[in-house]
């Protein structure tokens, strides 16, 4: 396994979801007490190069954090990573994750993504065993796998992939033999066939996916799926309790309509592993991130939302609405896309002012009684008026998943500053920006991993806090008279100085609000 990973290296990014910030404030929305991620002690198995780390210790520097994974050659990567980055609150193992022992400590936080399904059967406890024995009394575990039974159909198309690509010798091979495979399969499978179906479904994914998810989860030697109640009850074993999914909307059976909620309501009888199963089933789930605690917790989790647990948290959200009209405040209904997608119907004035204060300050987040306070502003109605109805409103998107949740301010801009800064790890090409050619992959302040284009990266290394727009511009003049950029306007170079002044101005200004949406610039 060690060899196929130096092979066929994991794409290593950040995962919003496991980010320690999202965890805490889950935990926290469902009755626990956890330790705040900017003092954690953070362990992550399977950690590759440290695209989903190293953002966590740059943003957090007096947390400490520790990456394990089988792959030597990931590991120098991610090392070199760190020190171009300049922290020193992180390190990156070579390591067997099974031979972790009680000599490593304990963790406020544990993260195994993309592991567990993709090892054999003695490392998977081995992962549950150090989720037990490593993690701190009140910490969280997150573990992500393949589940059935949406796995069960995908299965054909593994083994169909492996019939034709496995025996070739090299990566590319395997993948090239086994795209061929699927290419014949679907060409020839009957129309009314379990197969032809399959492959509708399945053949998206392979052709829109990057070879590395694809030599990973098709023709990786391991891939073992379980049932989320199978997978709960061997957390168990070791002494660990299921506390929520990393997407909470999943969770709630009201998502899924009148006709499936009461029905398993009066079936599971109260418990949420079995009402998630159901669920499973349902919507023919194929991918699980759950997060574990001490079984001593599980007394304290509650799963149905607490108005007051829900003032405590951050809030931010986008609102478009599917009109392209600005958001108003009369008592017309205007439907909405909010992030991820969702959809939201704004039905009275107090639903639009929320929407319209959240998606004015996104990236930034905002308290509840902040929240409350500018409604009432904007509502002229008294913020007692007000309250109710937003806290019901905040209740109602977070069971949608429209909404994202902290437990502490996320330190974005809401607006530019005469001086904007980024996170000091992220300026230049020495921090965590990589070079990608005409673009490159960096973390936002919400460990989303975001694009940046050859100008947003001619200026990061400028955005510390002292510089002024205007010599952001010159700074762009001086690139494009050394050739190092270049602009265009109708398809030709400007050369001319006064016009290149007057176009780096323009390009600042639109540069910096995309920075600012991209939760890059610090408040």
């Amino acid at each position: 396994m060690t060899t196929y990973y130096d092979t066929v290296p994991y794409d290593s990014h950040p995962f919003p979801q496991s980010a320690m910030e999202h965890l805490e404030a889950l935990a926290f929305l469902f009755g626990l007490e956890v330790p705040s991620p900017a003092t954690a002690r953070v362990l992550e198995l399977g950690c590759a190069a440290g695209g989903n780390l190293i953002p966590f210790a740059a943003r957090h520097p007096e947390a400490s954090a520790i990456g394990v994974d089988l792959s030597p050659v990931q590991v120098a990567q991610g090392m070199a990573a760190i020190g171009r980055a300049g922290l020193s609150n992180i390190e990156l193992k070579a390591f067997n994750l099974a031979d972790i022992d009680a000599s490593f400590g304990q963790f406020d936080y544990i993260v195994c993504h993309g592991v567990y399904s993709w090892v054999p059967g003695p490392v998977q406890d081995a992962i549950l065993r150090i989720c037990s024995e490593n993690l701190a009394p009140s910490g969280v575990a997150y573990v992500s796998y393949n589940v059935y039974p949406g796995w069960k159909a995908r299965e054909i198309v593994r083994d169909a992939m492996i019939l034709r690509g496995g025996p070739r010798d090299t990566p590319d091979e395997k993948l090239s033999y086994a795209r061929g495979m699927l290419d014949f399969l679907e060409q020839s499978a009957r129309a009314d066939s379990v197969l032809k179906k399959t492959l509708e479904e399945a053949m998206p994914i392979v052709r829109s996916a990057s070879s590395s998810y694809l030599l990973h989860e098709f023709l990786e030697p391991c891939n073992a799926p379980c049932y989320f109640k199978e997978f709960v009850a061997r957390a168990g074993v070791h002494g660990l309790a299921y506390l929520a999914d990393a997407e909470p909307s999943t969770m709630f059976v009201q998502n899924y309509g009148d006709k499936v909620r009461d029905p398993l309501l009066r079936e599971c009888g109260g418990s949420q592993v079995m009402m998630e199963q159901y669920l499973d089933f349902l919507v023919n789930r194929t991918f699980r991130q759950t997060l574990l605690v001490k079984q001593g917790q599980a007394r304290h989790i509650r799963y149905k939302l607490e108005p007051a647990r829900i003032r405590l948290l951050e809030f931010a959200g986008i609102f478009r609405a599917d009109s392209g009209e600005a958001l108003t405040l009369d008592a017309r209904e205007q439907p909405c896309s909010a992030i991820q997608g969702r959809k939201v119907t704004l039905r009275v004035p107090v639903h639009k002012a929320v929407a319209h204060l959240l998606d004015m300050r996104y990236p930034a987040s905002m308290s509840v009684p902040a929240l409350i306070e500018a409604t009432s502003a904007l509502t002229a109605q008294p913020p007692a008026e007000v309250e109710a109805t937003v806290l019901a409103m905040l209740e109602e998107l977070l069971i949608l998943g429209a909404l994202r949740i902290r437990r502490t301010a996320v330190p974005a801009a809401d607006a530019i500053s005469d001086r904007p800064r980024v996170l000091p790890a992220v300026r230049g090409a020495s921090g965590l920006a990589s070079d990608a050619g005409a673009t490159a992959n960096t973390c936002n302040q919400w460990h989303e991993p975001v694009v940046l284009t050859l100008l947003e990266r001619s200026l990061l290394p400028l955005l510390d806090g002292t510089h002024s727009h205007d010599a952001l511009a010159e700074h762009l003049e001086a690139e494009v008279r050394s050739d190092r950029l270049r602009f265009v306007k109708d398809d030709k170079p400007l050369t001319d100085p006064p016009a290149v002044k007057e176009f780096a101005r323009q390009q600042v200004a639109l540069a910096l609000d995309a920075l600012r949406r991209k939760a890059l610039l610090m408040a």
